[in-house]
């Protein structure tokens, strides 16, 4: 080999070196570069409902609709009555409007054709409380049924419990589940020997409330408890982070 393809055959394995080193470093740049973090993070809080809202249904059934009538009127007196006995402000208790409907009796007769028979006319109506002392709604809920002694028909339903100030709740928790899950990224890159590095993603998921220490499942449209006085806020951020 003479002197001249000596010099050619070196220049060329420098070159292949090092072409190999900047493929390597190239690809060792790419690797890292792409390389990230995936964490979800969490945030829960209990607390406590401030508005309190309730219903009451009273009715009546006459066969005459002006004496169903007459008697419903009376016994929303009655009913408006206790309410503020109760401690229950006048501007808080709301009357729905009156829902009137005939009930017939169903049967056949002698030949086996159907018959309808007319019983009355029912009249009822709605009391429905809404107030931000929960405790005095909560007494006179338990104590209407009372009301039945003096011959007015009523049921009444379980207080709903809500919070006045949920968006508030809702973006305190995302900040917290948000730092919560960098938190943990940072936990990750650093026991792995690297560094954290920028946001490429996050994702917010489902805001739950539930209520307190009651073992209710989360729902993929999100849970949201009225029952409970006393309850759980829950919400998760799922996030992406480089890593270098």
């Amino acid at each position: 080999m003479n002197k001249f393809s000596v010099i050619v055959a070196s220049i060329l394995a420098i070159g292949l070196v090092v072409g190999a080193f900047i493929l390597g470093n190239a690809y060792k740049y790419k690797f890292k570069s792409t390389e990230s973090i995936n964490v979800t993070g969490n945030a829960l809080k209990d607390f406590n409902a401030d508005l309190v809202k309730w219903r009451a249904t009273f009715s009546r059934k006459d066969f005459d609709l002006r004496v169903a009538s007459d008697q419903l009127k009376a016994d929303q007196i009655v009913v408006k009555n206790f309410l503020i006995s109760q401690g229950i402000k006048p501007n808080e208790i709301v009357f729905e409007a009156v829902n009137i409907s005939k009930d017939f009796q169903y049967g056949t007769d002698s030949n086996g054709a159907s018959i309808s028979q007319f019983t009355g006319y029912n009249l009822s109506q709605d009391a429905t409380i809404e107030s931000k002392e929960l405790d005095k709604i909560e007494k006179a809920s338990r104590e209407i049924s009372n009301l039945i002694s003096q011959g007015i028909e009523l049921s009444s339903s379980n207080p709903n419990y809500y919070y006045s100030k949920l968006e508030d709740l809702k973006l305190e928790l995302i900040a917290q589940a948000s730092e919560n899950a960098k938190q943990r990224a940072e936990n990750i890159a650093t026991k792995s020997g690297g560094n954290l590095g920028k946001l490429q993603k996050a994702d917010l998921g489902i805001f739950q409330i539930t209520g307190k220490n009651d073992n209710e499942e989360y729902s993929s449209g999100g849970a949201l408890n009225t029952t409970s006085r006393q309850k759980t806020a829950n919400i998760t951020v799922k996030a992406s982070y480089n890593s270098n």
